[in-house]
């Protein structure tokens, strides 16, 4: 099993070498090939010695969706706050406004890495809740390392200078009274980022597991409800 897991980092090596060989250095797509690849060889190599770095990131990642969770409650405050006060004063206030939609952007992104821990997004699949867990953790490794890490890579990566943009200049709100806006426009860099760390640490999870290492690793998953 550990030589499958090692051929597939090779292989997502010589795919970067390629990617390089045919599009040079300067594309994002080349570096995060790199990236997946160099993450693919050290986790597949090395797992058992990473353990505690994902205990480190769930524990992070575990905080951040506490904070979430809290930001839910005061986001309906807020909200039921400005609606009560515009039917009652008729009045409102644009910085009020934006503070609920800035907690829901924040819920969204930072919640999204607590939310993969617990193995909680919707899946689109016809075959994830039928397989045993061995086939099921598979898949996750596959997952994880052809999708979920290269799109969170590459949206980080172009999310950064939409960021830096609106800090360069101290984007404020066009609202009258409005916030700030480059400290929400860091959220979805950070958010990506994220994300990423928490795919790394539920991969080096599946990959211990598979490895035959006893690992608290989250493979139940429920259709939601239609």
């Amino acid at each position: 099993m550990e030589t499958q897991l090692r051929v597939i980092g090779g292989a997502l090596c010589l795919f970067a070498v390629y990617l390089t060989w045919r599009m040079g250095t300067a594309s994002p797509l080349v570096w995060t090939a790199w990236i997946i690849g160099g993450t693919a060889i050290v986790v597949f190599f090395l797992a058992r010695y990473l353990l505690p770095v994902a205990e480190v990131i769930d524990w992070v990642n575990e905080q951040i969706g506490k904070v979430c969770d809290w930001l839910i409650l005061l986001a309906c405050v807020v909200s039921a706050g400005n609606a009560m006060v515009r039917y009652a004063y008729d009045t409102s206030s644009n910085a009020w406004l934006e503070i609920q939609w800035y907690m829901f952007a924040v819920i969204v992104m930072f919640g999204a890495a607590y939310t993969l821990k617990k193995n909680e997004h919707v899946r689109v699949d016809i075959i994830y809740v039928i397989l045993k867990e061995r086939g099921q953790l598979w898949i996750d490794i596959m997952g994880t390392l052809l999708f979920l890490l290269p799109a969170c890579v590459l949206l980080t990566w172009l999310s950064w200078p939409f960021f830096m943009q609106s800090f360069n200049v101290l984007e404020h709100s066009s609202n009258a009274g409005g916030l700030l806006r480059w400290p929400i426009k860091l959220v979805l860099p950070v958010g990506f980022a994220l994300v990423a760390l928490q795919g790394i640490s539920e991969l080096i999870k599946r990959v211990a597991t598979v490895e035959g290492l006893k690992v608290a690793v989250e493979t139940k998953y429920e259709r939601p409800l239609q």
